[in-house]
């Protein structure tokens, strides 16, 4: 049977820059103390610079044929430990050594970055900041400021989470082999706005999420269709300051606050994370 050096279904193009390589590292700090979380090290182009720099180095990888080599490639550097298994299934706070959190680096697969990203944002509490790769269209929109055309659920739930930086944009040329789209590097720096916005986490992405529920509807439209009442959508864009035909997308996170607040006040059967 003939070998599969790269299998498309895993989203596998892996970074050949050296250039690139060295600066997503250093994007990452001084990392002579630190636990890093490597996701999808592939053929290991990332994880000899992150096990000379870093005090303890976890490189989670789902393929087991690559999995295999990293540990016969790293099996005499006592601080790298292979973990063959899916970063999605991973219980990262169990990673984490002593008090520091974690770092966490990665060129995560086109066809799952959302699930990623969400992933990393559920243990928040656990990591200090990451620096990862991923479809520039992708990045785009997660870096997005409201009022763009390209901010949404995806834009305002990472930024519930962390400060977003775009750091570099690679050309296919960079991977091997060269994927059909563009690269961008972002670096997040998790600082969850809950407290600071007085909201509570769960209900409040199930709300964001029903303001995006049709991203080209008004917001009122979607609030309404969620199943508030028109009254009360109509007082409570009044009190944030909202324009009553604003889309979600020109709404930032501070009046969408306002706006939750308003409506969680006056209702109690209302659609929530546990309903």
């Amino acid at each position: 049977m003939p070998q599969r050096v790269n299998r498309p279904r895993l989203g596998q193009n892996f970074l050949v820059s050296a250039t690139a390589q060295a600066a997503i590292v250093d994007a990452l700090g001084d990392l002579s103390a630190r636990t890093v979380v490597e996701i999808g090290p592939g053929r290991g182009a990332l994880t000899g610079l992150l096990a000379a720099r870093s005090k303890r180095l976890v490189a989670v990888e789902l393929d087991r044929e690559l999995a295999g080599r990293l540990r016969a490639n790293f099996a005499e550097r006592e601080n790298v430990e292979i973990l063959q298994e899916d970063v999605l299934e991973t219980d990262l706070a169990k990673l984490r050594g002593g008090d520091e959190r974690l770092i966490v680096v990665g060129n995560l697969p086109y066809y799952i970055t959302s699930e990623i990203l969400l992933q990393l944002f559920r243990y928040a509490g656990e990591i200090e900041r990451a620096v990862v790769m991923m479809q520039r269209e992708v990045a785009v929109r997660v870096a997005a400021q409201p009022g763009r055309r390209d901010y949404g659920v995806l834009s305002a739930t990472a930024q519930l989470f962390a400060h977003v930086e775009t750091l570099m944009t690679l050309p296919p040329g960079a991977f091997s082999p060269p994927p059909q789209v563009h690269s961008t590097v972002l670096r997040l720096t998790m600082a969850p706005r809950f407290p600071e916005l007085g909201v509570e986490p769960e209900d409040f992405i199930v709300f964001v999420r029903a303001c995006f529920a049709q991203k080209r509807k008004m917001l009122g439209k979607n609030l309404r269709n969620a199943g508030y009442a028109a009254d009360a959508v109509m007082a409570a864009l009044e009190a944030s300051g909202v324009p009553v035909k604003a889309r979600a997308e020109e709404v930032d996170l501070e009046r969408m606050a306002v706006v939750w607040k308003r409506l969680w006040k006056n209702y109690e059967d209302v659609p929530q994370a546990h309903g």
